[in-house]
């Protein structure tokens, strides 16, 4: 039996459906807040970056299924963070696919 292109192509696609790219404002930074999206995003099986801005606001990228994105955004308002945000603008963007893992990032 022959196996179509289209079920191939299928077969190879990565699991990255969206990114989401977020900005959290409110009392954000000093609170833990990258180290546990960070552990959130890595239980979700996410992938992306969380880092704090120079602003008070703390920047978040992060790839894969729809659904685990729209959890890990969910988990983090429902966490003991969720207090402390007062804003948290998301867009949301076609996967880049340049990420292996999530990650803290710090200035350089």
């Amino acid at each position: 039996m022959e196996v179509s292109g289209k079920d191939s192509v299928k077969k190879k696609t990565l699991p990255l459906e969206s990114r989401a790219h977020v900005f959290y404002s409110g009392r954000v930074q000093g609170i833990g807040f990258r180290y546990t999206a960070e552990r959130l995003a890595l239980e979700e099986g996410l992938v992306g970056w969380v880092k704090n801005l120079a602003d008070g606001r703390v920047e978040l990228v992060c790839e894969g299924a729809r659904g685990k994105a729209e959890n890990l955004l969910e988990r983090i308002r429902q966490s003991a963070l969720g207090p402390h945000i007062r804003g948290a603008a998301v867009t949301w963007e076609k996967p880049a696919g340049e990420f292996s893992e999530f990650q803290v990032e710090f200035d350089t």
